[in-house]
């Protein structure tokens, strides 16, 4: 009997001496990692500052974009596609801000699309105006050329409230494939 409780001690001081050298490499990793998350922190920051607000209130709305789950990127370019006649081209889209209200999204963007002629871009606007996804304008307009070609770009005003109402559950995305894993 007593053997067998020398062996049992035995065991647990062999047991607790792995546990504390375990323990020592763990602090050790702790302490790199939180070395690691000070450093990363410390270069964000210095991003950070290099922003102007405009590029801050915009990292803040991307941010927001990921974290809300909200927002269906695949589902506005569709929606844009539809809407968009042949000759004009989109150039840039910047989000000012996504909202919900009452469930329904919101998504204030400044769309940018380039093209020879003004009718297209009128033709798009109203086209947009009418598909009740999007509430259109013109901001601004700016003559380009180049040696080859002329073009105008429009920069417009674009509210965007696509028809899905956000829930509890994740939203689909039409980019996805959801047919329940058949091939």
């Amino acid at each position: 009997m007593l053997g067998i409780g020398v062996a049992g001690a035995a065991y647990c001081f062999r047991t607790l001496g792995l546990n504390a050298s375990a323990d020592d490499s763990y602090r050790v990793q702790i302490s790199q990692m939180e070395g690691d998350i000070k450093n990363l922190k410390d270069e964000g920051l210095k991003v950070k500052q290099q922003l102007s607000p405009e590029q801050q209130s915009l990292v803040v709305a991307a941010h927001k974009l990921v974290d809300n789950k909200n927002f269906v990127w695949s589902r506005l370019f569709s929606d844009l596609e539809n809407v968009m006649p042949g000759s004009v081209s989109a150039s840039r889209i910047a989000v000012k801000d996504v909202s919900s209200d009452g469930g329904q999204v919101r998504a204030d963007l400044d769309f940018a699309v380039i093209s020879r002629d003004y009718p297209p871009v009128r033709e798009m606007i109203d086209s947009m105006n009418n598909s009740g996804l999007f509430q259109a304008e013109i901001k601004s307009q700016d003559l380009q050329k180049t040696e080859t070609i002329t073009y105008t770009e429009y920069t417009l005003h674009v509210i965007y409230t696509p028809t899905y109402r956000t829930t509890d559950a994740p939203l689909i995305d039409v980019a996805q494939n959801n047919d329940g894993g058949a091939q």
